[in-house]
């Protein structure tokens, strides 16, 4: 059986074939049915893959671009997104240089015996490389010792987010690429083509976010071994809010438009007015705890969308509490009026009566205050003194109870169906005040 011979960095392959080629050093072209790929006979002589290019000389300079497939996730409790990226590091091995034009793209399966750069990912809390149904991976080569090396990995990197403005809030995240062991002195790296140098990312389409915008920084990361390279794709993400509208913010602001329906309700209907309060409280109440749902792991923050909740429960719990001060100041009233009736009645019957007999009874009366001035005078000698000061305590009694009386009638209700009356008026106008205030904060400032 006649079989192809095929070598690489010490690597052999036979394959079934009537043909025989060779490509590493010390293969030659002999025999019949014989083929050699011109230029590649010395190609690995003397290489390394445990040194770096250019070792002990300049750094070698690393040219790198992405490719974001997709961010699948991005979660506010874990404060983390998930990426799949396809990374591709150039970067010149002159050991490598080989005679022609072209480029080859070998098997992913001899990077193994190739020098690669040790990048790694910033703030990454897990990643995988793909491997179905081979490990993701292209290894190309260039005649003037150029090496193109692409890997599709998959990262969950961490994203300090601030979520006070939630739902309206705006977040930046960084993908960081960092040399592990080679430091400056030893590696540099370089975005290929500026901003151009990532792709996909303005094509992609978010569930809760827009991407507005992103840029490209070479930086370097001081740590107690050296000062490594690090690239930085920097991108902001928008959320869009028409979902939290139609979720949380409209559902609210119509639970404390139906808490004014009561306003319209007479007093008398406690039943009624009672029904629309409860119920209304219970509604917001189910409402707030809905929405911290996502967002369990992060309660420590005031959000936007808490603030909004905190209003309209305010208003539905003041209206409910409107309808109770009314109610009561109703009820106090019409006591203070049934007991005034009554006695005015039996004055009425009293004085048709006495009419008649106060005639008689006032010229004995005048009669009477004649003689009795002689026994004034006579007895004026004998009055206890005793007597001036506590006449003198009941008149600062009387005072002081004529005062709080005044005071307790400046705070009293006089007419209990004006509340019902100005509550219609002042409640939606602090409302609309106060969501005029909240939505130029939180969308201006």
């Amino acid at each position: 059986m006649f079989c192809r011979y095929f070598s690489f960095f010490g690597l052999c392959l036979f394959l079934p074939t009537q043909r025989r080629c060779s490509l590493g050093h010390g293969s030659s072209s002999h025999g019949r049915g014989t083929t050699s790929l011109p230029g590649f006979e010395n190609l690995t002589m003397g290489y390394n893959k445990y040194l770096r290019p250019y070792f002990g000389g300049e750094p070698v300079q690393i040219a790198m671009t992405l490719g974001i497939t997709s961010i699948s996730s991005i979660s506010e409790s874990d404060m983390d997104y998930t990426a799949t990226i396809a990374l591709r590091q150039r970067w010149t091995d002159p050991r490598l240089v080989f005679h022609g034009n072209g480029s080859f793209t070998l098997d992913a399966r001899l990077v193994e015996l190739l020098w690669v750069p040790d990048t790694y990912i910033v703030e990454s809390k897990k990643s995988f490389l793909h491997d179905v149904t081979v490990s993701n991976r292209l290894i190309r080569l260039f005649s003037n010792g150029t090496v193109l090396y692409s890997l599709r990995i998959t990262t969950t990197v961490a994203c300090n987010m601030d979520l006070s403005k939630y739902p309206m809030d705006r977040q930046t995240c960084r993908l960081q690429l960092e040399s592990w062991g080679y430091d400056e002195s030893d590696v540099t790296f370089t975005w290929l083509r500026g901003n151009s140098s990532v792709q996909g990312l303005e094509k992609l389409r978010l569930s809760q976010y827009t991407v507005e915008h992103y840029h490209t920084l070479v930086s370097s990361s001081q740590q107690e071994t050296g000062s490594y390279p690090r690239l930085i794709l920097q991108f902001e993400l928008r959320r869009n809010i028409l979902y939290f509208i139609l979720e949380t913010y409209l559902p609210s602001t119509l639970l404390v438009m139906l808490s004014w329906v009561s306003f319209w309700i007479t007093l008398d209907s406690v039943p009624a007015r009672t029904c629309i309060g409860v119920t209304t409280v219970l509604s917001m109440t189910t409402l707030m705890i809905g929405s911290r749902g996502p967002l369990t792991k992060t309660n420590c923050f005031i959000k936007a969308i808490d603030v909004y909740l905190g209003i309209c429960f305010s208003f539905i719990f003041g209206a409910l509490v409107e309808y109770a001060v009314a109610h009561y100041s109703s009820s106090q009233k019409c006591a203070a009026r049934a007991p005034r009736e009554e006695p005015a009645k039996e004055l009425t019957e009293e004085m048709e009566e006495v009419n008649i007999t106060n005639i008689l009874n006032s010229s004995i009366a005048s009669y009477k205050q004649k003689m009795s001035f002689t026994s004034i005078e006579i007895s004026s000698d004998n009055v206890n003194s005793s007597d001036l000061p506590m006449k003198s305590h009941e008149k600062i009694k009387c005072i002081l109870r004529n005062k709080m009386h005044g005071i307790i009638g400046y705070f009293t209700i006089q007419n209990p169906g004006n509340v019902d009356h100005y509550s219609k008026l002042l409640f939606p106008l602090f409302f609309m005040v106060v969501n005029v205030f909240y939505w130029a904060y939180y969308l201006y400032f």
